[in-house]
């Protein structure tokens, strides 16, 4: 496994390269760095991968500090369960409807990430989530093909980027290499291929990966039974 969370580091480092390129070409024009977390608000949905990598930094803090962030995740995701009683532990939103994820992350909660200082720096940089790298401006792939139209109203605020041919990127491949090592990290972890696990950054925080593995096992259980009553009824 250590070798995929390495490749995917390397993939992470790619896209940090891109949007270093954007910087130095509109250094006026994007105001995200370290240290800016206007973004950094509320809670939304990381992939197991990005949640493992993040955990790779988390096990490198101080052990005090460690200890801290664990209370406090637990904290918030007990509060979470308290919205959804079918959210528990290890968190899978997978385990829930996607239909009630909205209402474990509302677009109007400002709660700022557990991983910030009291400056506004990340604590796990190097090892934040893709979509942390992702989120600025907009993601339009060198075909064209839109990803993501939107920015941060701190950014171009004269000119719309999406115009911006030179800070556009080969997104769709990304996405693809994205999810091919994602595939790979499911199928040694549990002998299948999903395209989807999702969790939260507290719960990436005290992630336990015997009891995830478990979890996804079990989905794909209740997948299985399902796609066999569908069968069942088709022949009835």
């Amino acid at each position: 496994m250590n070798d995929l969370l390495d490749r995917y580091g390397s993939l992470l480092r790619e896209v940090d390269g891109w949007f270093k390129r954007c910087l130095d070409r509109y250094p006026g024009q994007i105001q995200c760095r370290n240290g800016c977390s206007e973004c950094c608000r509320g809670i939304f949905d990381i992939t197991l991968l990005d949640a493992l990598y993040l955990k790779r930094g988390f096990d490198d803090l101080p052990e005090l500090q460690k200890v801290a962030l664990a209370r406090l995740a637990l904290r918030r995701l007990e509060e979470l369960s308290q919205l959804n009683s079918a959210f528990l532990e290890p968190w899978l939103l997978n385990g829930i409807p996607e239909n009630d994820w909205d209402l474990l992350m509302p677009e109007e909660d400002e709660t700022p990430c557990l991983l910030l200082t009291v400056g506004g720096e990340c604590l796990l940089y190097e090892f934040r989530p893709m979509t942390c790298r992702l989120n600025g401006i907009p993601l339009i792939d060198i075909s064209g093909e839109d990803f993501f139209d939107e920015w941060c109203t701190l950014n171009f605020t004269e000119e719309d980027p999406r115009l911006i041919n030179d800070i556009r990127f080969e997104f769709k491949e990304l996405f693809s290499r994205e999810l091919l090592l994602f595939q790979k990290l499911l199928h040694h972890l549990t002998g299948a291929i999903r395209n989807e696990v999702d969790l939260f950054i507290p719960a990436a925080i005290v992630i336990d990966s015997n009891k995830i593995v478990a979890a996804i096992k079990q989905l794909d259980c209740q997948t299985l039974l399902e796609n066999s009553g569908k069968g069942d009824s088709h022949h009835v």
